[in-house]
């Protein structure tokens, strides 16, 4: 869930900066020690926008936080999520794949890896690897094709199965990222919803390209997560 959204669910007033937009916005926050976003700040406190938990105790909202869903349930939806990519990729036009998806300059080809992408730093987490933005703004090659996009895909989700095989799982494992260390707990919820979150606008785009599917997701796969409310922003 955006940090906005959670907030205007709440009932809380807050100002919104688009630091992209407002250089100033961007400055104050530097003057903080902030060098990513989305942040919550109130005087010279701050936290990241990342984690559900840290905002509730930043603003002593006094309600519970932290995952609905057990680390198997959860591995059971983001493998559910990459199963559906998987099937959905290959039916988008290769001549489509260089299309922006609506509101920002992301293709259609970077969305498609970039939901894998986001699984990968999980696991590069759970092997010592500082999770940082960096990750996630890593993009394919310009002229990946579609094979290319599932074979990197299908590497991850084995990689992922392997991984939860394994068995070192433990919830309470501490990871680190660049908005604090998480639980394993937490940052397997945030993975699988982040990631959900993406597959479920790739279903939108193929339906904006004409392109019929049965659609692998429905309304329950997602029930338990802090989705966000829309498709996309705004």
């Amino acid at each position: 869930m955006r940090l906005k959204e959670f907030l205007s669910i709440r009932g809380i007033d807050f100002v919104s900066v688009n630091v992209l937009e407002d250089p100033t916005g961007m400055a104050e926050l530097e003057q903080l020690g902030v060098r990513s976003v989305p942040v919550l700040s109130r005087g010279d406190k701050y936290t990241f926008g990342q984690s559900t938990k840290q905002i509730v105790e930043f603003l002593g909202l006094g309600e519970k936080s932290g995952p609905e869903l057990s680390t198997d349930e959860l591995a059971a939806r983001v493998t559910k999520f990459m199963d559906a990519a998987l099937e959905l990729i290959p039916l988008m036009p290769a001549d489509r794949l260089a299309t922006h998806v609506p509101g920002r300059p992301r293709s259609y080809r970077t969305l498609a890896f970039h939901l894998f992408r986001v699984v990968q730093a999980f696991l590069d987490a759970n092997e010592n690897v500082t999770l940082v933005q960096a990750m996630f703004r890593e993009e394919p090659a310009a002229d990946a094709t579609t094979e290319a996009l599932v074979a990197y895909g299908a590497k991850i989700r084995d990689r992922f199965r392997a991984w939860w095989q394994a068995g070192d799982t433990a919830p309470s494992k501490t990871l680190q990222t660049y908005y604090g260390p998480q639980t394993l707990h937490e940052l397997m919820e945030r993975t699988t919803w982040h990631s959900g979150q993406h597959v479920r606008q790739y279903m939108m785009l193929l339906e904006k390209e004409g392109v019929s599917h049965h659609r692998p997701l429905v309304a329950a796969d997602f029930a338990k997560l802090p989705m966000p409310q829309n498709v996309w922003d705004g």
